[in-house]
């Protein structure tokens, strides 16, 4: 099969994670061997085609989506059996460490892909997995983390902002807080982009490896468009990334200040 070539898949199932969260199961042999970080284009057929990190990888896989615009809330309009449009699985993902012990920092749906990586990291590496939202409602995958830290060497890690689930504070709050008194071989992040160059910052200022995964707009996702163009490297999220390491994203200017809109102008972040 030719990932550039798009296919129908229907929607095996569908979880509700939060009130404006959902993840999507299908099956399809390339997602299936897709590596944790990469992801796919989905067309929803009849308004528009957008990238999604995977969130769940194997004999069933999936897409976890927040509803924010047009083609996110059609998707969430979707029920078991309908069909969706993929591309994919497209970028570079994380590199798992084969053994050691390390951390991953999650916030919103940036907890997907990092969901993916612990599932797929070697039984020999410790890891603890921070996931941090505004509120105990808006925490989401709990019941996949939770499987997946109890069949292996892990520890969840809950943070949210008004202290209605574990530690009160942010994601990176918790991370920090941990990490004054516990080393780590490397780090990965993913979610908001303001918490994950503090968490660059912090493991860079202190000699720790790290990885983290952008999100940026995207339409062809092979490197074409170039919406997704990072200056002043430009490099292009979708075949450079989307998963940067820590001394490439010093290099990038654009790394926690701004995106593009689908004209391609640069806004704040």
């Amino acid at each position: 099969m030719n990932p550039n070539e798009r296919r129908l898949v229907v929607v095996e199932k569908i979880e509700e994670e939060s009130e404006d969260v959902k993840t999507f199961l299908f099956k399809d042999p390339l997602c299936e061997r897709a590596r944790a970080g990469q992801f796919v284009m989905v067309w929803v057929l009849g308004v528009d085609e957008i990238p999604m990190s995977l969130s769940v990888v194997g004999e069933l896989c999936g897409i976890t989506v927040k509803k924010v615009g047009d083609a996110t809330a059609a998707l969430h309009r979707l029920r078991e059996g309908d069909v969706v449009g993929i591309r994919g699985p497209y970028g570079n993902g994380f590199t798992p460490i084969p053994r050691g012990k390390c951390a991953m920092v999650g916030g919103g749906t940036g907890v997907a892909p990092l969901l993916v990586l612990a599932s797929q990291l070697p039984t020999e590496v410790e890891f603890t997995f921070i996931e941090g939202a505004k509120t105990a409602r808006e925490l989401i995958l709990l019941r996949r983390l939770r499987d997946v830290v109890a069949s292996k060497k892990g520890k969840l890690v809950l943070a949210t902002e008004d202290g209605s689930e574990g530690e009160k504070g942010t994601a990176y709050d918790a991370f920090v807080k941990i990490a004054e008194s516990e080393e780590f071989d490397i780090v990965y992040t993913c979610g908001p982009e303001l918490m994950m160059k503090k968490v660059v910052d912090y493991c860079l200022g202190r000699g720790i490896p790290v990885q983290a995964s952008l999100e940026r707009y995207m339409k062809c996702g092979v490197g074409l468009c170039g919406h997704c163009v990072l200056d002043p490297e430009g490099l292009r999220v979708c075949v450079d990334g989307p998963v940067f390491d820590g001394e490439t994203l010093t290099r990038i200017s654009d790394f926690g200040s701004f995106k593009r809109e689908a004209s391609g102008k640069k806004v704040p972040l």
